[in-house]
């Protein structure tokens, strides 16, 4: 569940692909103005992990995942970092002194409708 957030860093492996980009000058030459760097991403049932991993694609599968380039972000550690001041502050703000507790300190709602009508507007509906 964390490939999306986890893709892009060193410990994931892949080469890192730098991209340039160019302006157009006005006499024909043109010039780097940007490099990005980038590492190439793919999910396990992509037709890149089957090719890489299986031998290529079974002619009973089809290929369900996709390959896309993500920024590259450098070592993983920072993201940790995130994520686990993340995971204290919510303990925090429902009063948890462990990740047990989070359970028991916090009311945990099942939302079943994505429209937030909260803030919708009576006169137009919208």
């Amino acid at each position: 569940m964390l490939g999306g957030m986890l893709a892009g860093h060193d410990e994931g492996g892949g080469e890192v692909i730098v991209k340039k980009y160019f302006s157009n000058e006005m006499n024909g030459d043109s010039r780097v103005i940007e490099e990005k760097r980038f590492i190439q991403f793919y999910g396990m049932s992509s037709r890149t992990a089957n090719d890489k991993h299986f031998e290529g694609l079974k002619d009973y599968r089809s290929s369900e995942g996709r390959t896309v380039l993500v920024p590259y972000r450098g070592p993983v550690a920072n993201t940790i970092q995130d994520i686990s001041g993340g995971v204290r502050s919510a303990c925090t703000y429902v009063g948890a002194n462990r990740l047990k507790q989070i359970s028991k300190c916090a009311t945990f709602i099942i939302v079943n409708n994505q429209l937030n009508e909260v803030y919708k507007d009576t006169q137009t509906g919208e």
